[in-house]
């Protein structure tokens, strides 16, 4: 099974997908103070809760903005899970040109956005994430990323 975390400056948000089918999620607060041990005592109870185990995750990865969190978030990965974690971020395959002058300015939360809502709709696409930014994103109807903007989230 895969362990997919969404690390935003806010929240973590936390899925263990069987494929394609999404098992279950938790929505935990960011907080670069945790360790990887306090991370994986949290991560254990939730799957226990689910009827599952650390060692029934298979794969992670890691959509992250919050580069505070990623030391901590790799230690857990490799001491806990015994597993390389896979960054999300502008070199990974993901079989959407990002159309850029430098692509690598395009968060790990924007393009998994990006990816996710051409998979499920198709033609032109603006994607809106109300987070602790707001952010629009372009998608061409060929599956290109086009760009976007950043705003302060509705909470500021």
């Amino acid at each position: 099974m895969l362990l997919a975390l969404d690390c935003g400056n806010t929240h973590i948000v936390a899925g263990v997908y069987d494929g394609a089918r999404l098992l279950c999620h938790w929505r935990l607060s960011s907080d670069s103070r945790k360790t990887e041990d306090e991370y994986k005592v949290l991560l254990q109870s939730l799957l226990q809760a689910e009827n599952m185990h650390i060692h029934d995750i298979s794969a992670i990865i890691i959509g992250s903005v919050a580069p505070d969190l990623n030391f901590a978030l790799i230690k857990l990965a490799r001491k806990h899970f015994q597993i390389i974690p896979i960054f999300v971020d502008s070199s990974i395959e993901t079989g959407m040109p990002i159309l850029m002058e430098n692509p690598r300015e395009v968060g790990a939360d924007r393009i998994v956005n990006a990816v996710a809502a051409h998979h499920m709709y198709s033609g032109y696409l603006i994607v809106v994430d109300f987070g602790t930014a707001t952010t629009f994103d372009c998608v061409s109807a060929a599956g290109e990323y086009l760009g976007g903007a950043i705003a302060p989230g509705i909470e500021i």
